[in-house]
């Protein structure tokens, strides 16, 4: 098995499949365009989905990346050996080209080949999906590992729970899959011990997705007409593998990061109680996170919704657990700074947003020091206060609200101490704002960009009008921020320094809808990213295209980069409508509109 280093896997995987025919895309942005049922882009198949619902990809049906991704929904966990919430996706991709035989065969080759990694095969197992009432048993992906060698006793059948992928939010392609995991060497944990079992024995490494069906709202599964193939390997967790690391943390992804914690702190990782160590990971996990945040292609800064909710509470975390760890108060940005080195040869976008990045570090740090230390006496007066064991959530709300004292600040501190917090009633009050859980920001609206119905490409349509109103009526150096799409409206994020007047919002409803009525035809062609620059096309978003690009023309109105669906006339859309204009975060406003 070889050693590897991040950098060599990364470039090791993408040249391997180039080799097989892929064509190599860039990381989409860690923000979803036009998709409501997730805040971040938790997976490799995310920004690819209308591609897999049968939308032409410009750079072909073949294609190879590394998705930068965020999972939010166990921020708690972070601290422990192995969770993190940023990590990198590597990723091969059939459009309906191959299906189960080529993509098994590859990955076989990827993990044993001595020209790759190197993996003795007897120390690899494999999973395959069971069947159910909703698909049959996957002999077809059992018949392939065996053809390969793989012993019978190496592979098991699993039911949904283990071996079923997707989709990214509620509705969208899905179906079985066969996963690749390696033996730790740990003892097995009994006679029915395998790749279900929590005990440790067998490491997940690699995951080939079967993309068969497309689920509906209504749970129902129907057969995809383009049958296609999306696969997943971690590479943090692989670097481990390789390295021969008990942890991702011990890596040399995390090392730097680690070491700066270390010069900043005066305290050594290695050898330190698990308190320590956990303080160490938390705040470098949630540093490389930030920094990904923030100087991501649709970067967001620190807010009390959405995106910039979770970024705000990493910051925070961050720097509670810095400031156990003895570290200066005004650090935070030299950790930044250090994944910014390390990150930035791969994404160019650090690097260009380097400025902001430490800039948004460093006012979010100085913002919080400055409620920290009041919220703080607050906490122990409302907890001397107590006649019992449980903070009330209207004590909790008021440490949130007044004093800016987060909620998760609030639990932490209360376990610590022995006492519980009355969450419900927090929720309670708290609901005017929005607060992030993995269940909650799945189910926070019913549609996204993975329902590709008439509706919601109209409303995708109609995004396209409005950013041209917005540019041409307010300022030409508007640039779209966000856009979030469910059958029944959409949400529109661009940089404004101050409110929309009434007036404004009229005269760009009226614009909006006079290009509705003029019936224009929605003109789709592909060329390169520089001759779309050249004819104009708006295009921040252009990183997960490649080198061919989709441009939609509206005439006269209209011309961007982008991956679709899309009306094939404005008269299709109806009437353009805006509901609601405000602020989303500093120097953003948000528009919500319908079309009726």
């Amino acid at each position: 098995m070889k050693c590897l280093t991040s950098d060599e896997l990364r470039q090791m995987y993408l040249d391997f499949f180039k080799s097989k025919g892929h064509a190599v895309i860039r990381s989409a942005s860690l923000i979803p365009e036009n998709d409501p049922t997730v805040l971040f882009t938790t997976a490799g198949m995310h920004p690819l989905v209308p591609y897999l619902l049968g939308e032409t990809h410009p750079a072909g049906t073949r294609l190879t990346d590394v998705q930068k991704c965020v999972r939010t929904g166990d921020i708690d966990e972070v601290g422990d050996e192995s969770h993190c919430t940023f990590f990198e996706m590597l990723g091969n991709w059939s459009l309906g080209d191959y299906f189960k035989k080529e993509a098994i065969t590859w990955s076989f080759e990827f993990l044993t080949d001595e020209k790759y990694l190197g993996i003795d095969k007897d120390k690899l197992y494999f999973s395959c999906f069971a069947g159910d009432e909703d698909a049959p048993r996957d002999m077809v992906a059992y018949d392939t590992w065996r053809s390969l060698g793989v012993a019978d006793d190496h592979i098991f059948f699993l039911p949904k729970e283990n071996n079923w992928w997707g989709p990214a939010g509620i509705t969208g392609p899905c179906g079985p899959d066969t996963e690749m995991f390696i033996d730790t060497g740990k003892p097995a944990c009994g006679p029915d011990c395998s790749p279900a079992c929590d005990c440790g024995k067998y490491l997940e490494i690699w995951n080939d997705v079967f993309m068969e069906y497309n689920k509906q709202a209504d749970g129902t599964y129907v057969p995809l007409e383009q049958k296609n193939v999306d696969t997943g390997m971690g590479l943090d967790r692989t670097i481990a593998i390789l390295q021969g690391k008990g942890s991702v943390y011990e890596t040399d992804v995390f090392a730097p990061i680690i070491s700066k914690i270390e010069e900043l702190s005066g305290k050594n990782y290695e050898g330190a109680d698990e308190d320590t160590r956990k303080a160490f990971r938390i705040v470098a996990d949630h540093m490389r996170c930030a920094t990904f945040m923030i100087g991501d292609e649709r970067g967001i800064t620190p807010s009390n919704v959405d995106q910039g909710y979770v970024l705000r509470r990493l910051l925070r975390r961050a720097i509670r657990f810095s400031g156990k760890l003895g570290i200066a108060e005004g650090s935070l940005p030299k950790i930044a700074q250090v994944v910014i080195d390390k990150y930035a040869h791969a994404y160019e976008e650090l690097k260009i947003n380097e400025t902001k990045i430490l800039s948004e570090i460093a006012k979010e740090e100085e913002r919080f020091q400055k409620t920290i230390t009041q919220g703080m006496k607050e906490f122990e007066k409302t907890v001397e206060r107590l006649d019992g064991d449980m903070i009330d959530g209207k004590s909790a709300f008021r440490l949130y609200d007044t004093f800016g004292f987060p909620i998760e600040f609030t639990l932490e501190l209360a376990a610590e101490r022995g006492f519980k917090v009355d969450k419900d009633g927090f929720d309670k009050a708290f609901q005017h704002h929005q607060e992030l859980s993995h269940a909650g920001a799945e189910q926070r609206f019913k549609g996204g960009l993975a329902d590709t119905s008439e509706q919601t490409a109209r409303l995708h349509t109609a995004t396209h009008l409005l950013n041209a109103a917005l540019r041409k009526l307010l300022s030409e150096d508007i640039v779209q921020k966000g856009s979030n799409i469910t059958a029944e409206r959409l949400r529109f994020d661009f940089n404004f320094p101050r409110k929309v007047e009434r007036e404004e919002l009229d005269q760009i409803e009226a614009y909006v809808n006079e290009a509705i009525d003029a019936g224009l035809d929605v003109l789709e062609e592909e060329m390169s990213v520089a001759e779309a620059k050249e004819q104009g096309a708006m295009g921040v978003f252009d990183s997960k295209y490649g080198d061919l690009v989709k441009v939609y023309t509206i005439p006269g109105y209209s011309k961007e980069i982008c991956g679709g669906p899309h009306a094939k006339n404005t008269a299709e859309l109806g009437h353009f409508k805006i509901k609601k204009e405000q602020s989303s975060s500093a120097g953003v406003r948000r528009i919500k509109a319908v079309l009726d």
